[in-house]
């Protein structure tokens, strides 16, 4: 199975921001990067890794089964 190369501006495309911050994230070695001579391409499963790792769920609040007397 082949795992698509992205560039810098697919990958800020899909994450929905500008090429700076997929950028940065290299710079920072934050996310996972091929150098393919002096281009640098981003596999697509590392980015979904990127976003399934920072993903933040939902946290349920408790429900109180009697109300405050006023």
């Amino acid at each position: 199975m082949s795992d698509h190369l992205l560039t810098v501006e697919q990958a800020a495309e899909r994450l929905g921001t500008t090429p700076r911050f997929p950028r940065r994230l290299i710079a920072e070695r934050r996310i996972a990067f091929v150098k393919v001579g002096r281009h640098v391409r981003i596999a697509e499963s590392a980015l979904n890794a990127y976003i399934d790792g920072n993903t933040v769920q939902p946290v349920r609040r408790r429900r109180f089964r009697y109300a405050r007397a006023a």
